[in-house]
């Protein structure tokens, strides 16, 4: 089992978000003993319709309870919110912390449902990080079939594969089907392969709508559909004080390299490198794991990208409080040279008191003007991960 990053306030109730097999259930069970904890799983279609039904009978449950029993797992609670009421009334009434997971915030959100005013941490788990998995990581792995947990374990490719597949299957069918979140699930079907296809890219919804065959405000709806059920996330372009027009048009990521994959139907496609598609996976992962560590340990990090109308374009650019503004150029060349970086080097210098970097896969640090050029990983963990925890150890 690898050790997760993320760390818990144990005297504090939380949320834990996040997509499905992500390992939220798993870490729960390794943090917290089986002595002190009871677990509430609402994917048992008894619980979840005896709780929907009667929602203060967790009341009743909870009061109840002997003395040593400290923590309270309520799983996948988006498929009760109203739970979350009676949550907040028994913080009032007892010792107990509650610990709330969900893969989706959708219901919660336009439910308008009990976040509990502050009383509850949130936290978010992501698939693995490379920095989780140490010795046993391979970049090739993660760029074609990804960093969840199930895909991890499993012995063969054509195992993951063959998860990946029944992933997306999976997610259509519980989390898009099963809570009614779109009436006609063919549009969306058809949304999810285009979408996969433009990951990564500045977001046309025109384009998109017309080629899923719905209007813009469906594409639009979709997209919120995407972010609020934790597949993806937006990454916003840069508005600040800067001489050449800007795009401001965001961009769209998935939140794991084999998924995405999976959505284009692309999985029996494989990378090779020096191409298009292999600059594009390993852009996509090194964002992933960017944006991962800054939810884990950089919260107040800001991440977008920056693009002129002319097309030059900075892949990320990070706005860290007290510290001057990170501008990251990804590569995924072995052997990096200065034409390599030419457009970077002219608009990164046109970027007042910005730090210049260019993360890629040369073994080698470099200095090309005034742009460094790390190894990935070790751009990575310097700009991201410099207060990286002792990985917690298990409770029982």
């Amino acid at each position: 089992m690898f050790p997760r990053i993320l760390q818990f306030a144990r005297q504090r109730s939380f949320f834990l978000f996040g997509a499905r097999n992500t390992g939220k259930s798993t870490l729960i069970d390794e943090r917290f003993s089986e002595e002190n904890t009871l677990w509430l799983d609402l994917l048992d279609p008894d619980l979840e319709y005896r709780f929907a039904s009667d929602p203060n009978a967790l009341a009743q449950i909870v009061l109840n309870l002997p003395a040593e029993i400290i923590y309270i797992v309520i799983d996948e609670v988006q498929k009760v919110p109203k739970l979350l009421d009676v949550v907040q009334s028994l913080m009032r009434q007892c010792d107990k912390f509650f610990i709330m997971t969900g893969s989706s915030a959708r219901k919660l959100k336009r439910g308008g449902a009990n976040l509990l005013a502050g009383r509850a941490f949130v936290y978010h788990l992501f698939p693995f990080s490379y920095l989780e998995l140490n010795g046993h990581f391979k970049l090739s792995q993660a760029l074609e079939t990804g960093l969840l947990p199930e895909v991890i374990a499993s012995e063969t490719r054509e195992e993951q594969d063959l998860f990946l597949q029944a992933y997306a299957h999976t997610y259509l069918k519980e989390e898009i089907a099963g809570e009614q979140l779109v009436r006609n699930l063919d549009p969306f079907r058809k949304f999810l392969e285009v979408a996969a296809q433009a990951n990564g890219k500045i977001i046309n919804f025109a384009n998109i709508a017309r080629d899923v065959g719905v209007d813009e405000k469906t594409v639009q709806n979709y997209f919120t559909i995407l972010e609020d059920t934790l597949i993806g996330f937006y990454l916003e372009a840069y508005q600040n004080s800067f001489r050449k027009r800007l795009s401001k048009k965001p961009k769209f990521y998935f939140f794991d390299t084999g998924v995405v994959r999976a959505l284009a139907r692309m999985l029996s496609v494989p990378l090779q490198e020096s191409t298009s598609g292999y600059g594009d996976a390993f852009e996509h992962f090194i964002i992933l794991e960017c944006y991962k560590l800054c939810k884990y340990l950089n919260p107040e990090y800001r991440l977008t990208y920056l693009s002129t109308t002319s097309g030059a374009e900075i892949d990320l650019v990070v706005e860290r409080p007290g510290k001057p503004l990170l501008l990251i150029e990804i590569k995924s060349s072995t052997e990096l040279k200065p034409e390599d970086l030419s457009k970077f080097i002219i608009l990164s210098q046109e970027v007042p008191d910005a730090e210049a970097v260019c993360f890629c896969r040369d073994p080698f640090v470099k200095q090309f003007e005034h742009v460094r050029v790390v190894p990935w990983e070790q751009g990575v963990k310097t700009y991201f991960a410099q207060t990286l925890p002792a990985p917690e150890s298990n409770n029982r």
